[in-house]
């Protein structure tokens, strides 16, 4: 699988653009941190922005650099309580391993 080279490349991202963004890749981060106060609304705004125009930006990319159309319309249904269910659990993951990591900083991640 890819799973180590994606975390890989996931480490480098947030050593490279954690000082300018706090490495905000995702919505559901953006969003906790905008709750918590951490980053002003404002900002949590513009990085909502930036994350879902690079989603897009990213898919065109892919569907190019694989000979695809670069725009289609999906024949296949993408939505459903699974697919809810997945995306929740998979957010909760994610924002949890973040917070979790970001308390013990110092002593488990030092490249946070």
């Amino acid at each position: 699988g890819n799973t180590l080279p994606t975390g890989a490349i996931l480490v480098v991202l947030i050593t490279i653009l954690g000082p300018i963004s706090g490495a905000h890749f995702n919505p559901a981060v953006t969003l906790v941190f905008a709750l918590r106060r951490e980053i002003e609304a404002n900002a949590a705004l513009a990085y909502v922005i930036a994350q879902l125009v690079g989603g897009v930006a990213g898919t065109l990319l892919a569907h190019a650099m694989f000979e695809l159309p670069i725009l289609q319309i999906s024949q296949t249904v993408r939505t459903g309580n699974g697919q809810w269910l997945a995306e929740l659990v998979a957010a909760f993951g994610l924002v949890f391993t973040i917070l979790a990591g970001l308390r013990f900083r110092s002593d488990a991640i030092p490249w946070l």
